[in-house]
Formats: structure tokens, sequence, C-alpha cells
């Protein structure tokens, strides 16, 4: 037994390893734009019409430097969350009216291969936990490092509110990846999502300690989405206290989700227990989970019996039944129920139909049955309809079934990718 666990943990790791192997080409174009049902970019800023991105990231990987000498950030994992901006070109050798001409094809007449141009750190907080002493029944926390804090803040605010005087959207897009991600990696996907956002709102990466390598890469990076979950919930609290943000947008994907989960689940505890409204303390409007790596029953007792979804606006669900790094993980930990990224209707119990039936306007679960590269863990940014349901819901504010929308109703939340999907959709 042990034995074909290590087995499916080296399937597993080697799969999603193969899968991220050799240069990283600019994601297909969603079909929405393709078919020209959309506009892909309204007025931008001037500083925003470039072939490079540049993201705000966040990350508790630890620094390191790379061959050239220059900052780095691997899979070690750092007491000491780090923020900072890095730059992605989305066309090498490309004008900026190529990459838009390019943006707006289903067929691309030449690669558009994405490299990362540089990394900038600009702030980093003290390790965690922070020294403090009881004094008078009062926790003192010590004051040297809440000064660092404050000041390590302070850059990043002012990077924050630079950024978000780009854009008339004052809404933030937070991507968390997944397992087996590298720095890299995760840069690369907000990058070229953000891209097809329409460039509206402000980017920001948060990218934890994966990508170990070789046999025990799924266990270390496991291990590391527990260790990343204060951090994120540091984040997430700190942006929805900024007054120049509006809403925020939480894009997790595989075990990414589980690290979202976790740490939303700690602040709707820590919100309900100092008498707050979580969704207006929060401003979390979207939570799309995306190919989640989650066991049923675990969601269960620690996302539904929390009630977590009454802490945003609208949480949707991403599944596929041919998503293969999906399947190798229900069979490594013998889910009873199956594994989140697989979900149909059809696998419901009567508790969580009646569960579902109460939250029908606020969760929804949509299945997406058809081709994805590789191995069908990455359709979320892969496969053209799905990305055009993410666009349609995150940059026009579109629910399933409406005309924008047209997602095919399975039953109850539960919705269903269509052929030749967004076909048909009015943006009017």
């Amino acid at each position: 037994m042990v034995f074909a666990r290590y087995f499916y943990a080296l399937m597993l790791g080697s799969l999603l390893g193969a899968g991220c192997s050799g240069p990283r080409e600019l994601m297909p174009t969603p079909t929405l734009y393709a078919d020209e049902t959309a506009p892909l970019f309204g007025e931008l800023d001037p500083e925003l019409t470039r072939t490079q991105v540049e993201l705000i990231y966040v990350t508790d990987r630890a620094p390191e430097t790379d061959e050239a000498g220059n900052l780095a950030y691997g899979f070690d994992r750092s007491a000491s969350l780090a923020a900072g901006t890095t730059v992605v070109d989305l066309g090498q050798n490309a004008s900026w009216e190529e990459l838009v001409a390019a943006s707006l094809v289903p067929t691309r007449l030449s690669e558009f291969q994405l490299r990362l141009v540089s990394i900038d750190e600009f702030a980093r907080l003290p390790p965690t936990p922070i020294p403090y002493e009881v004094v008078d029944g009062q926790v003192v926390e010590d004051p040297e490092a809440m000064a660092a804090v404050e000041a390590a803040m302070t850059r990043m605010r002012a990077e924050l509110v630079r950024r978000l005087g780009l854009t008339p959207r004052k809404d933030v897009f937070i991507y968390i990846h997944g397992y087996h991600n590298t720095f890299e990696d995760a840069a690369f996907a907000l990058a070229e999502l953000w891209h097809f956002f329409g460039r509206e709102g402000l980017p920001i990466v948060y990218t934890w300690p994966a990508g170990y390598p070789g046999f025990f890469g799924y266990t270390y990076d496991r291990e590391s989405s527990e260790f990343t979950v204060f951090h994120l919930k540091q984040v997430i609290r700190w942006l929805a206290e900024q007054p120049e943000v509006e809403n925020i947008h939480l894009i997790a994907h595989s075990r990414g989700t589980d690290v979202t989960l976790s740490a939303l689940r700690e602040l709707v505890i820590w919100a309900n227990a100092a008498g707050l409204d979580a969704r207006e303390t929060l401003k979390i409007a979207n939570l799309i989970v995306a190919a989640p790596d989650l066991d049923m029953q675990v969601i269960n007792q620690r996302v539904s019996a929390e009630r977590l979804i009454l802490a945003v606006d609208q949480a949707t669900l991403y599944s596929s039944p041919n998503d293969e790094a999906i399947g190798i993980a229900e069979t490594l930990f013998a889910s009873p129920r199956g594994r989140l990224g697989t979900l149909s209707i059809s696998e419901l119990n009567e508790e969580e139909i009646e569960r579902m039936k109460a939250n029908q306007s606020r969760v929804t679960v949509v299945n997406f049955e058809g081709e994805a590269t590789g191995y069908g863990h990455d359709y979320f940014r892969t496969n053209p309809a799905v990305s055009s349901d993410i666009v349609l819901m995150l940059r026009y504010g579109f629910r399933p079934g409406d005309a924008g929308r047209p997602l095919e109703h399975v039953g109850l939340n539960f919705w269903k990718v269509p052929p030749g999907y967004p076909a048909g959709a009015r943006l009017e």
C-alpha cells in the first residue's frame, strides 16, 4: 500500500512536470475575441499598451540568485513575506500592434513565446511569527518588528495606488497557482489572463513555495501549501483595508484552491468573531476555484460547515471529468467521495443537494467536458471556451444564464460549457 501511494505521487509529479516543460507560448485566444463577440481593449493608459506586462507579486518563496546574479525565487520557503514587481513579455521581438492582432485570431501565424524580463523586490516584511510578550494581560508585539511591517506596508501601498491610477477599474485580480508551479509559471499565467481581461484593474500574483523536484515533489508542495496560508491571509486582509480597492477577485488553480479556501476560512472565522460582515469587510466579489485538488468530504467539513460562501458575492467551480491530474490525486488519497475537480451533479447526496439549493444565487459549478492540452489540468486557460467564460464573468460581470453568458443549464447550480461556446452571447 505504501509503495502504491508513492507510485501515484511520482506519477502525479511526472505528469505535471512534463506538462510544464518547454517554452511557454501565449495562451489561445478566448473564443469571444476570435469571433469578434467582444472588443479586446477599451481605452488604455499608454503605459499599458506594450507587449510587456508588469505584475505586482507577493511571495514567501525564499530569495536566491540565478546564474547571472539576478534576483530569483525557487521552491525554498521563507518566513518573511516579500512584494515586488515582475515584468513578463508576451511577445518577444513583436510590436504592440502585432500582439493585439495575434490576440484576436483563433490560429496564429507565428509563435508568441513568453519571457520573464525582470524581478524587482520593493518590500519585505519581518519573519513570522513576530515576537511578542504579554503585558498586563495584553499582547504587545515587538516594536522594531512592527516598525518594519509599517515601512513595508507603506512601500506596498505606494505601488498599489500608482498601479490603480492607470486604470478606471479599481478591482484587484489575485492569482494563486497550483502544485509544481515555479515563480515563472505563476507570472506567465496571470500576465496572459490579465491581457485577455482587457488589461483592466490591477493584477497581483501570489506565489508560494512550490516546484520541489523529484520523487517527493507532491508531498513537499502539499505541505508548502499549508505553510503559506497565514501569509495569503495577511495579503487579502491588507488589500481589503485599502480604500482605493473596490473589489477583490480570487482566481485559484489546482492545489492553490486549498491555499485560498483555507485562508478565506480563517478570515471568515476572524470576521465573525469580531462581529463584522465578512463580505463587506473582505470585498471579495468573485472566488474562482479551477481544477480544485480537494477532497469532497474535507470541503464539506472545513468550508461548507463554516458557511464560507457567505463571505463572497459569487463562487465558481470549474470541474472536468477529463482532468488526469485530479484523477491520479483521487487514487493517491483514496478519496471516498471523490475530488472536487471532477464534481458532477450526479455525485451529490441529499444533504449536498439541499445546500446547493440554499446557495443557488451564490455558487456555480461549471462542467467542462471538451478538449484540453496536455493532461487536461490547465483547461481554464488553454481552452478558448473556458477562458471566454472566465472573461465574461470577471470582465463583464455576467452570471450563468445571462444573455452574455449562455452556458447550458444542467440542473441546480450546475452548468455546462456547450460546443462553440460562447456563440450567441449578447453583451449589450
